[in-house]
Order: structure tokens, then C-alpha cells, then sequence
């Protein structure tokens, strides 16, 4: 059983990059990948509101919900790769990097585009999104 659910927006090509490289790493399915924009989601997940798990990265764990960096440390972390983020973390440099991350996050598709040549998802650009390319 998963250790951590990670709620994440399959439609950002960015996010979707983090992801397979999270799944890759993650041998031992600690990490359950859930994309919001999948069509059933708000029937499988009812209190997790959408538009907050857009806005900012959620997960749970453990029964407690997470959000930004922590849920990204945590990933990392349970995928043995931990070392990468930790320093996200430390006291000192937490609060500039949550700063940071919540400038990134409304920001990503746009971000996304500079880097990649794509805001969105191919297919979700076009309107006919195949959502089971974003597991």
C-alpha cells in the first residue's frame, strides 16, 4: 500500500516530466499518482477540492495533508532521493523556497512553455486530452 498520495496536474508538461521520473524511481509503489484532471477524480477523491490541488501540490500521508515542497520533499524521499530536496527544507532556506514555489505555481504553464516549447499537454491544447497519457 502506498505511503503517500500524490495529487498533481497532468495537463502541465513540467509537472507531468517530475511525475515519470517519480514513477520510475518509486520500485516499491510507496507513491500513489493521482491527476486531477482526470475525469473521475472528484467522485474518487470528494474532499480533495481541485482548484487548491491545481494551485498548490498536494498529497497525503500518513493521514496529513501536504502542500508545495513538502509533498515534494516526501516524494523524493520515498524514492530514495531525498538528499535532492532536503536543503528545500531547512529552516533557513524554507521560507524563501515556499516563496519561490508559490510564485512558480500559478506561473508553471507559462514557465512550462519557455522550457519545454509546450504550456500544456499536446492533447489537452487541442481540447481532445487523453488523460491516460498523463499516468
Amino acid at each position: 500500500m502506498a505511503e503517500l498520495t500524490l495529487f498533481y496536474d497532468g495537463a502541465c508538461p513540467l509537472c507531468a516530466h517530475e511525475i515519470a521520473h517519480l514513477r520510475r524511481l518509486d520500485t516499491h509503489d510507496r507513491i500513489r499518482f493521482e491527476d486531477i484532471n482526470a475525469e473521475d477524480f472528484s467522485q474518487r477523491w470528494p474532499h480533495v477540492d481541485p482548484d487548491e490541488a491545481s494551485a498548490i501540490l498536494l498529497g497525503d500521508y500518513q493521514g496529513e495533508r501536504l502542500r508545495g515542497l513538502d509533498v515534494t520533499h516526501r516524494a523524493w524521499s520515498l524514492v530514495g532521493r531525498g538528499w535532492l530536496t532536503a536543503p528545500l527544507r531547512w529552516p533557513l532556506v524554507r521560507p524563501l523556497a515556499d516563496r519561490v514555489y508559490r510564485w512558480f505555481a500559478p506561473r508553471r504553464y507559462r514557465i512550462s512553455g519557455w522550457l519545454t516549447g509546450r504550456q500544456r499537454c499536446t492533447r489537452c491544447e487541442s481540447g481532445s486530452c487523453d488523460l491516460s497519457k498523463h499516468r
